[in-house]
């Protein structure tokens, strides 16, 4: 498949998507997510994705989803699609991927599939940068690097990785989007920011809600994600993409 970075959604995606939904994780652009897949309908999923486009979406299961279980539990309506850029299956019929999430979308409707696992029709959600406010953006990427370093763990804060968040210049929607995937913010902020495809008041949810973070606790980090079936990428912050 090549580098991740360069993945792209195909120029052929009819905007029907095969669906991953979990309870704590949202999964943003430009982020890596590792994920174990083991039940029956998402071992299939990961078969039938690995047949055609290598492409899931990551949904949020929203609050009370536990007494739907055994119906289809609501979901959050922003979602994130993803591309699968490794796959390692175990002895035990279990798969170990990593997805790389590609592009913010909003579900229009969820299909009556066949499948046993969930289809939807969604919306690609692009990027907005106000042209008003196009002579603020370094600055708000500067101040969003700046509370961002003071809130990871000094070893992370002198990494390569969080170097090359400061030496490449990533665009602010790109940079708001590690972040939010990085940080212990509330998962329905996580959704919101992940629907919000205005890059400047995505920097504003995102810097109101790291600055509460600070003044609650200032040694706050990152937390990892707590569903058996996805974990955090051990390198931090997590890998990103410049595209």
């Amino acid at each position: 498949m090549g580098h991740w970075e360069n993945a792209r959604i195909p120029d052929d995606f009819d905007g029907i998507v095969r669906l991953f939904p979990l309870p704590n994780l949202v999964l943003f652009p430009h982020v890596i997510q590792a994920l174990h897949i083991f039940e029956p309908r998402y071992c299939e999923m990961l078969s039938d994705s690995l047949e055609s486009d290598h492409l899931i979406t990551m949904a949020l299961l929203i609050p009370g989803w536990e007494s739907e279980i055994d119906r289809k539990p609501k979901m959050g309506e922003f979602v994130c699609i993803g591309r699968i850029i490794s796959h390692t299956p175990t002895d035990d019929g279990r798969h170990n991927i990593l997805l790389a999430g590609l592009s913010r979308a909003k579900l229009l409707n969820e299909l009556d599939a066949e499948t046993p696992f969930r289809q939807a029709n969604v919306e690609i959600i692009d990027d907005i940068v106000p042209a008003d406010s196009v002579h603020l953006l370094d600055e708000y990427r500067d101040n969003l690097l700046a509370v961002f370093r003071a809130m990871i763990p000094h070893d992370a804060a002198n990494s390569k990785t969080f170097g090359d968040l400061l030496t490449q210049q990533l665009p602010l929607g790109i940079l708001t989007d590690i972040i939010a995937y990085a940080v212990n913010i509330p998962i329905d902020v996580k959704h919101d920011l992940l629907g919000e495809p205005n890059v400047v008041i995505r920097y504003e949810i995102l810097m109101r809600n790291l600055t509460e973070v600070l003044e609650d606790d200032p040694q706050e980090s990152p937390a990892p994600a707590a569903h058996s079936e996805s974990k955090r990428p051990s390198q931090f912050p997590p890998p990103f993409s410049d595209n």
